[in-house]
Order: C-alpha cells, then structure tokens, then sequence
C-alpha cells in the first residue's frame, strides 16, 4: 500500500501537561482513519500537527512527495468581506488559487490579467469547478453565494470551509469533527461523498453512525499512547474490550509475581548477598511497571434530580414566525411526567426556536405556554456558557454551589464533583483559558447537572464531547429522574435516551413519531419511496395521435409563420455561434466579455421560445 503520511515517535506537552509520548501512526492510500480519545487526550492538536500547523517537541513527519493535503479545521476562520463562493476557492491549492486570481481579475475588470488567467484556466481544466463548488454548497444548504462570510453563523461557516474541504480534490483529507452542524439529510450526503471519494481521510468525529459507516480503522489515544485497529468503530468497540480485558488479566498476574517476588526481597539480609542481579533488576522493572495505573476514568453522573411535579408544562395554540418564516402554527402539547422527548428536523426550521420559547427566552406571537412550578429546568444551549478565561476551573464551580447533592444521598465538595468530571486537581487550577474546546464543554455540562435539576432540555449536546462522555451521559439519561428534551443530528445518541420524536417538518408543521431516530430515518425512506411510486403508477400516459377526418390544418397566417419561424432561428443559432467563437478568442476588453455573455443568455432562451412555436406548428402540418 502506497504511503501517504507517516508519524513516528512524535511528543507534545505545554508545560507539565503531556498530550502524548513517542506515538506514531500512518495513513495510506485508500485509508480512511478514525482518531478516537476523551477529551483534552490531544485529538485536535495532533490534527493541527499532522497539517503542519502546529509544532511538535520530538519525532518525524514524513509525508508523499507532492503530496494534496485539505484540512477542516474545528473552528475555521476566512477573511470576512469576502464572499461565500470566494472562500471556496480560498485555498494553496494551484488549481483553486488560480480560479480566486480569475474571479478578482473579472470584478476589477483587469484585462491584461484576465487574458493571462483565462489560458491558465483551460490548462487547467477549471471552468467547471465554480458550478461545482455551487452544486456541493447547495447540498450543505448555503445558497446565497454572494454572501460576505463576515455575516454567517458558526454553523454556515463550517460548512462553507467543508465545501473549500471538498473541493479541493486533495489527496488526504484531514477533518476535525464534520459533521458539526450538518442536519441528518447532510450527514447521509456527506458519508456518500467521502466513502465514493478516492481520497485517503483522518478524522475526528463525535457522530457514531457516520463514524461507522465512513471508517477503515480506528486510532485511539490513551494514556499517552496510541493503539490501532483496522476496521470501523463496531469491530474498533470489540477489539478494545478485549484489549482492556487482557490488560486488567496481565496486571492480574503480575501482581501475584510481584507479591512473590516481594517476599523473596524481603528474606534475611545475609542472604541478600546470593540473590541475583538480573533478578532483582526484574524485580524494580516490575514495580515500575505496576505504579503505572492504566486510567479507566469515566465521567460518573448521579448527580440528584429535584423532585418533579404532575404539570410540567402545557402548549397551547402557540404561533412563532419570522417574516416570511413560520415556525410554528397553532401548535399544542401537553408534556407529560418523565416524558423523555427528541426533537429532530432540518437546519433553520425552529427547533431552538421553539426550545428558546419554552426557557421564556423568546415570547411566542400568539397561544400560551405554561410551566409547571415544581419544574426545575438545566438548559445546556449551543452556546454554550460563556466563562471568563481569566479565571480558575475550580472557581467556576464554586460560584455555583460549594457542595453538590448526590442521587444516593450524599454530598461533595466542588472539588470532588470535578474530579468525576475528569478535572483531576491539577487541572481544577488551570485557567480556563487552557482548556481544550472539548473540556470546555465538559465543564459547561457540569455547571447544568449540577443545579440538580428535573427537567432537562439540551440543545446539540454531543457537539465537541468526546465519545467516551457521551456514552456516560447517555447511560445516566437512560436512567434520569427527570423530564427530558434533546435537539441533536446525531442519530445514536438520540436512538439511545429518548421515547419518541417531535418532527419539526419546516413551514410550522410539526408531527409527533412514537419511535427512535432510526425507526423514523426508515419509516421516511419507505413512505418517500412510497409517494414516488404511487406517483409514476398514476401518471397519466400521452394518448396517442390519431388521424381523424376532422383533423385541423394550418391557417394562411400559422403557414407564413412556420416557414418565418424557420428562417428566424436559423438566423439565430448563426449569432449564437458567432458570440461564442468571439468569447473563446481571448482579445474582448471586459466591458464587450460582459455585454456579449448578457447577449448569449438573451439568444438562448428566444431561441427555446421559438423552437418550441415551431415544433407546435409541424405537428399540426404533419398530423
């Protein structure tokens, strides 16, 4: 297998913190590689290593000579008075910076430029790509082309800078988390698009599904350390059991030696002078070995619920809309006690609308919505919480509560809660300014569930949370006290915590499925492919034309408008033809390029016009 990246032996640390040690790790051609930690274990540092933004203490990168790499950023930043189609083609790739000089060239009408760029253009092959940059922005729901970057949301942004991703046509992809922000229609688009590519990839990815269906191999870091497995994320799940497994039964065995062997160093001195050298070296070797604890932390989430009430809220005949936008209409529900609700639907239809509304966050512009006063809520927002970087981790706990009550009965300290949020106490005094983006929201959903609420409402919650935390937080939802809404894209977190779904289906309808994500995800192709076929089954077929006696003939006037007709189109298609070889010459100023290209669009569609009059007008001769 050709090789296409290779690290090894590669260290980094900021300060006493180690992210990893002496790791290394390769991606070939046809790879396509999963890299799976906690977070904070160096996921996205290492992507920024392996793009070459970011610099290492020990080791050696060593990469295919010409090598394309196109890298996706987990915050991707473009200047912002540049449009979306620019961003697409902002980018070292030749190709793609010889379509950004073109487009400039054109807007500030420099000719002599232009001349020059327009044979690079066709050397390269590169006229169709703007209609294709267009084409995959319009399968990640960006349309407006024009549109500054500077005036996009988060979301748009990632997508816009997924689209430069793709279209770079690189020979390695590195991704860091891609399908932030993308609704289901997406994701299942995008895992098409990356499984068809040829490209090699390495991501990191939160999405389980898509983690699954696009993975060749799984690269996981723990403890410092890196372990590879070749296949996708249900074999990586296996082999890591199993792996952990014959860990646990080898520290097993090497504590009974080591007890053993204890024992023998612990014989009377005037026989320490026979031992062996070699054997008491093993004996240190091994006690070296066994203070090395292989961490299996886990985020531990008992943390207790208020009790709750019968009435938790009610909606009744509730109406939102945003100018010409409806997001609900006439809308009403009744939510019932340890009800456990998802709700799903596509990007900008008004799912966090509608959550905005229920924390009276947003007031609905008719109908009414009431809470229950025993209803005790823990809002966990895409936002986030906004902390001050200046100050400690620690401190942003206490703020809250100096102690914690627990689901058993008991109680902690600040302190202690960290620490089952995988804040060890060293890290409990950095700032938080030092945090990973992952930690950061670790740390958010810690100041939530720690208010111990009852009725939780989280708004994409799987978003930068490492895979090893949610599968906690998905087990204590599981088993929450408490009422609960998600809003998220991600289908496995979704399939393993709610009850049923609250479709919102755009236009202010919204319908209720008693069943998971996935149920749902077949139940729509099934239907969809239902109403396709009960649509071509009663399509009415052309009936035939038949010569009859009373068959109508052309006028006087449609006959001179026939033969006038023939002449005119072919009139036409020869300044058609005339236009396009002046264009292709190379030797218009931009002010002729422009007229003539308006003067093309105008012929084309006069020309469809009069050939459909036509045809019209020779079935009536000829029938």
């Amino acid at each position: 297998m050709v090789s296409y990246l290779q690290a090894e032996g590669l260290s980094k640390s900021f300060g006493d913190l180690v992210l990893f040690e002496n790791i290394s790790l390769a991606v070939g051609k046809g790879d396509r590689i999963s890299l799976v930690a906690r977070n904070g274990a160096g996921k996205s540092t290492l992507l920024n290593i392996l793009a070459g933004r970011e610099d290492y203490q020990t080791g050696r990168i060593t990469t295919r000579r010409d090598l394309r790499v196109a890298y996706l950023e987990q915050n991707p930043q473009y200047p912002e008075k540049i449009t979306v189609l620019e961003a697409c083609f902002h980018s070292t790739n030749p190709l793609l910076k010889t379509i950004s000089e073109y487009e400039k060239a054109v807007e500030t009408a420099d000719t002599k430029k232009l001349d020059a760029l327009i044979g690079e253009m066709d050397r390269l092959g590169a006229w169709d790509y703007e209609s294709r940059a267009k084409q995959i922005l319009t399968k990640l729901k960006i349309t407006d082309f024009d549109q500054e970057v500077g005036q996009l949301s988060g979301g748009q942004l990632k997508r816009v800078a997924l689209a430069n991703v793709l279209i770079n046509e690189a020979d390695l992809l590195i991704m860091d988390e891609p399908t932030n922000h993308l609704d289901m229609e997406m994701t299942e688009w995008l895992t098409d698009y990356l499984t068809g590519s040829s490209a090699s990839l390495l991501m990191v990815t939160h999405d389980r599904y898509f983690l699954d269906a696009v993975s060749t191999g799984i690269i996981e870091i723990d403890n410092k350390q890196v372990y590879t497995y070749a296949g996708n994320y249900s074999y990586y799940l296996e082999k890591r059991s199993e792996r952990i497994s014959a860990a646990a039964a080898q520290r097993e065995s090497e504590l009974n030696i080591y007890r053993k062997e204890l024992e023998w160093m612990r014989r009377q001195p005037q026989a320490r002078g026979t031992k062996s050298k070699s054997r008491i070296d093993a004996f240190h070797d091994l006690e070296e070995r066994l203070k090395i604890r292989h961490s299996q932390e886990s985020v531990r989430l008992d943390v207790k619920a208020s009790r709750i009430g019968t009435k938790i809220f009610e909606a009744r005949n509730v109406s939102k809309r945003f100018g010409n936008i409806k997001i609900l209409n006439d809308f009403s529900y009744i939510f019932s006690r340890y009800e456990k609700m998802g709700i799903v639907g596509n990007n900008g239809c008004g799912k966090s609308t509608f959550i905005k509304m229920l924390m009276g966050e947003i007031a609905p512009d008719s109908g009414t919505i009431e809470i229950g006063e025993s209803v005790r809520f823990g809002y966990y927002s895409q936002t986030g919480l906004e902390f001050d970087d200046n100050m400690k981790v620690l401190d942003v706990v206490t703020r809250i509560a100096e102690h914690i009550e627990l689901d058993d009965g008991r109680s902690m300290s600040a302190s202690q809660f960290l620490q089952y949020f995988l804040f060890p106490p060293e890290l409990q005094h950095n700032l938080v300014a030092k945090l990973s983006g992952g930690e950061r929201r670790r740390l958010y959903l810690c100041t939530v569930l720690m208010r111990n609420p009852n009725f939780l409402v989280l708004d994409e919650p799987t978003n930068d949370l490492d895979i090893l935390t949610l599968g906690v937080l998905e087990e204590y939802l599981s088993t929450f006290k408490g009422c609960l809404i998600v809003v998220s894209h991600d289908r496995y977190f979704m399939d393993k915590v709610v009850d049923h779904l609250m479709i919102f289906k755009g236009d202010g309808e919204v319908k209720d499925f008693a069943g998971t994500y996935t149920e749902y995800m077949e139940w729509k192709r099934t239907y969809d492919e239902s109403l396709a076929r009960t649509a071509r089954e009663n399509k009415q077929p052309v009936p035939e034309r038949r010569r009859t006696s009373s068959v109508r003939k052309l006028s006087f006037n449609e006959k001179r408008e026939l033969e006038a007709l023939e002449n005119e189109i072919e009139a036409l298609e020869r300044e058609k033809s005339s236009l396009e070889t002046e264009l292709s010459s190379g030797t218009l100023a931009i002010e002729e390029l422009t007229i003539k290209s308006k003067r093309i669009s105008e012929l084309i569609g006069v020309i469809d016009e009069k050939s459909m009059r036509w045809l019209e007008l020779s079935e009536i001769e000829n029938s």
